[in-house]
């Protein structure tokens, strides 16, 4: 009874309470620390979770970026894709504009000178025909007085053995008038020159008087032509009295060829106003 009475005592009654609080409050300790070392890598995770969200978020800021960039490399790359095929269009339209208008100035070119040819054609025929003319003539007038060709046309000289002018006289006489409507039988046929009429004199007398005289002879000469027949507007004068004489001398045979007339032909398009028509 008393061995039931002191195991039912109080005391004996908190030792297992006690116990169990201990383990209680063991269990807790262990399972905050556990609670807490999980709380700590439960908050390193975190952090971790963390910085690699700004990590990962700075490399989707750093694509999105890039890709911005690209974006934008990838318009103006298509601008100037579209740009250079416009340049290549425009490029290609000049070109074949270029072309159309080289193959419109080869056909010009070719036109002008197919048009040149033909005028070079007819123009060697003309000069033959005229070279044809011209020869004839020479051969017919070179019976009636002395005649040669020059470079512009022909020379008749109507001197001493064709026409004689006495000292100082200009008229012709009667005797030479055939020799004159000969001439202009034959000048009748040529179409296309001009004729031009030169007087000269011997070397007596003054200069200016001579010039005159030369004058004179000249105008007979033209006005026999004319009246044979000859257009008036086809024929021009002038007297050189003295000068260029044909024999150098004061002989009376010098003298007598030096009074002379001399008759240039040459073709109108050649428009010459002086004796330069009919240099040797």
């Amino acid at each position: 009874m008393a061995q039931e009475d002191r195991d039912n005592s109080p005391k004996s009654k908190t030792k297992p309470g006690l116990l169990l609080g201990a383990i209680a409050v063991g269990l807790v300790l262990i399972l905050g620390f556990y609670l807490v070392r999980s709380l700590e890598r439960l908050s390193r995770q975190m952090a971790r979770v963390s910085q690699q969200t700004e990590q990962l978020n700075r490399r989707v800021e750093g694509a999105e970026h890039q890709s911005q960039s690209l974006a934008q490399e990838a318009s103006q790359a298509a601008a100037n894709a579209q740009a250079a095929a416009q340049q290549r269009d425009q490029a290609k339209e000049s070109e074949a504009a270029s072309a159309a208008e080289a193959q419109s100035a080869l056909q010009a070119a070719a036109a002008a000178q197919q048009q040149a040819n033909q005028a070079e054609q007819k123009a060697e025929e003309y000069r033959k025909q005229r070279d044809e003319q011209l020869q004839s003539a020479q051969q017919a007038l070179g019976m009636i007085a002395e005649t040669h060709r020059t470079t512009l046309g022909l020379v008749m000289t109507l001197g001493e053995k064709s026409i004689r002018f006495d000292f100082d006289k200009s008229d012709i006489k009667p005797q030479y008038r055939d020799i004159l409507n000969r001439i202009a039988g034959i000048l009748l046929t040529l179409n296309g020159y001009s004729i031009y009429v030169f007087g000269y004199t011997d070397d007596v007398g003054t200069q200016d008087y001579n010039l005159k005289l030369s004058s004179r002879r000249a105008q007979a000469v033209r006005d026999s032509l004319v009246q044979a027949g000859i257009d008036a507007s086809l024929i021009s004068t002038k007297g050189y009295g003295k000068s260029d004489p044909r024999m150098k001398g004061d002989a009376p045979q010098a003298r007598a060829a030096n009074r002379r007339v001399e008759i240039g032909i040459v073709d109108s398009t050649l428009l010459f106003g002086d004796r330069s028509v009919i240099q040797k």
